[in-house]
């Protein structure tokens, strides 16, 4: 897992610090979780942890977000989404709900400003956005199927949306997003799920550093306490060896 630089207000990516090159930079404690160790963490605890049904990614290279889901279904365009901001808490992500279509944006520059002036810390779109540059400039994290430059075109002329999957989520989930895409936690699971994704990312941080200065992760996870294991019982899993040792690998 790579070290993550630390956030700005709006949820991007600051510039790296000046770390020696080869040195893992300091964990940021304001940071996002990362998405990795949260799905690694749900994993574990058997926490219904769901992804979208097609990968989200980020507007912009760097964009990271986690907060509570506030659902918004796309039905009246704009008018849609500025009502889901008046329900909205600040620090909570807008999932714009405009069921996977990808012939229209429903998210551009100006909705951006507006949501980042009443403190949605972030935007999933299951959907497009649009004005990308302009997204990137602002800051606020937008995450979706990709760009369209078309806008919505809502009445009784408008086409059928595909035939996909409803996006996960429910108002008070949790949801996270980074570059490596978009995931949802139950709201009952959200703290236990947090709790033990920061203690992996403690854990592989500092296998990270031990492997920088020359001690094997092999060495370091008992590789060879594990293959002795296996050697008596095949249906040893190395995910159960790691929770033996402490470890994180995944």
């Amino acid at each position: 897992m790579t070290p993550t630089p630390p956030l700005d207000r709006t949820g991007t990516t600051a510039a790296p610090d000046s770390t020696a090159a080869g040195t893992p930079a300091p964990l940021p404690t304001a940071a996002p979780l990362p998405t990795t160790a949260l799905w690694d963490a749900g994993v574990r605890l058997g926490a219904a942890v769901e992804l979208p049904p097609l990968p989200l990614a980020p507007a912009a290279a760097g964009m990271r977000c986690a907060g509570p889901l506030r659902r918004v279904q796309h039905t009246e365009g704009v008018v849609s989404i500025f009502a889901g901001m008046d329900a909205a808490a600040p620090g909570d992500i807008l999932l714009i709900d405009n069921s996977g279509r990808t012939d229209e944006a429903c998210v551009g520059d100006l909705v951006a400003i507006e949501a980042l002036q009443a403190g949605i810390a972030g935007i999933v779109v299951w959907g497009c956005h649009r004005d990308s540059d302009e997204l990137a400039a602002i800051g606020l994290p937008v995450f979706s199927l990709g760009p369209c430059p078309a806008s919505p075109r809502l009445g009784p002329g408008r086409p059928a949306p595909p035939a996909l999957p409803r996006i996960a989520g429910r108002d008070g989930d949790g949801v996270a997003a980074d570059s490596d895409g978009v995931l949802f936690l139950p709201a009952a699971a959200r703290d236990g799920v947090s709790a033990l994704a920061a203690r992996i990312v403690r854990a592989e941080r500092s296998q990270a550093e031990l492997a920088l200065q020359g001690i094997s992760l092999r060495e370091q996870l008992r590789w060879d306490r594990f293959l002795e294991r296996r050697r008596t019982d095949p249906g040893y899993a190395f995910r159960s060896h790691l929770a033996q040792v402490d470890g994180a690998l995944e």
